[in-house]
């Protein structure tokens, strides 16, 4: 694939982005994960201090491997927080051929480099610069948060090449959308104060 120009406004971007939890098998070239990297780059950041680093992965197998690794974890974690009441099912996360990366075939992981107030701030806004950029650029993207627990694993950083004192933050599955995603509703926003 190459790099495809943006050709939306900042406004279009943040209206038009969605959670895409559904891809082609068409695989996105460096110079078009340079480009959502770049766009991550250039977000705030506290005292400019760039705590984030990035990990991408594009080995399916590896892919694979680590979402049969992630499942376990997040339905137990999910249940602890009794996360599997008011709607939400984890019996997908129980399917064998369920893959939370939903097939994607590139995984970019936002990585905070040590502590501090604002290190995990910084490396949010990083991943929404390149969600915005993906959107953009006409491509999909969601958070995978239900990674997390196996992402912070020492034998699974070790795997995915996540250096002693980096962290990962922000799990992102970047690709080719496979069809339309519908918006989801959003509630007006609720002023707590205006002085």
């Amino acid at each position: 694939m190459t790099r495809p120009s943006t050709t939306l406004s900042v406004e279009d971007a943040i209206r038009e982005r969605r959670s895409v939890r559904l891809y082609t098998h068409q695989a996105l070239d460096r110079g078009t994960v340079r480009a959502l990297l770049d766009a991550a780059v250039h977000a705030p950041t506290a005292v400019h201090e760039e705590p984030w680093g990035f990990v991408v992965v594009q080995d399916a197998e590896l892919l694979r491997h680590t979402s049969d690794r992630a499942k376990p974890l997040f339905v137990e974690q999910a249940r602890r927080a009794h996360l599997d009441r008011g709607g939400h099912t984890l019996e997908m996360f129980t399917r064998p051929e369920f893959n939370i990366f939903y097939d994607a075939g590139t995984l970019i992981i936002v990585c905070a480099e040590g502590e501090g107030g604002f290190v995990a701030a910084d490396c949010w806004l990083a991943a929404e610069n390149l969600m915005l950029a993906a959107c953009a650029m006409g491509l999909g993207s969601c958070v995978i948060g239900s990674a997390l627990p196996a992402l912070n694993l020492p034998e699974v950083k070790a795997q995915l090449g996540i250096p002693e004192g980096f962290s990962p933050v922000a799990p992102i599955i970047v690709g080719v959308p496979a069809g339309h995603t519908p918006a989801s509703p959003r509630k007006e926003p609720r002023i707590l104060s205006w002085k």
